[in-house]
């Protein structure tokens, strides 16, 4: 067992963790948080993306241990209260979900790839960018409108490279 301590969409969190306990697990049963879903625990889905110190990982993979000391967001924390974050909202108004497994591990997938490219986001690279997260009800056109539209909202028209 390990006692792990941790930031969780900004409330400070100090548990015992069994050795082999997956951060998904850990999220989902300790602590309640069943918004990240757990589709194949072998990192091929993206089910289970969560922030990581500010970078995006699949928590099925990721020891509880490992994440001691660190800072997660979930999809929970993404909304400031009743408000949804832009990239929540884009997924919502570009109808870019149906079944909504998927749907928590790309959205948490998109923001970390809207972070990371700052006023060079196409079409193609958020296609290759989003490849690890798999969705088996769309066609994948709806979530690349929707992440093209929350990186707008978010920097301004200008933030977006022609295609």
């Amino acid at each position: 067992m390990a006692f792990v301590s941790m930031t969780i969409n900004g409330e400070p969190v100090a548990r015992e963790v069994e050795d082999h306990q997956v951060l998904a697990t850990f999220l989902r049963e300790t602590l309640g948080l069943t918004g990240t879903h757990v589709g194949c625990d072998t990192t091929q889905c993206g089910c289970c993306v969560v922030r990581l110190d500010g970078v995006s990982v699949k928590s099925c993979t990721v020891l509880a241990a490992q994440a001691d000391g660190g800072t997660i967001t979930t999809v929970e924390g993404l909304a400031e209260g009743e408000v949804l974050h832009p990239v929540q909202r884009a997924f919502q108004t570009h109808h870019a979900l149906q079944c909504g497994f998927c749907t928590p591990g790309m959205i948490m997938a998109a923001v970390d790839l809207i972070d990371r490219h700052p006023g060079d986001l196409t079409a193609e690279i958020v296609r290759e960018e989003m490849e690890g997260n798999l969705c088996r009800c769309t066609g994948y056109h709806n979530i690349v409108k929707a992440i093209l539209a929350a990186a707008e909202e978010i920097r301004g028209p200008s933030s977006l490279a022609a295609e």
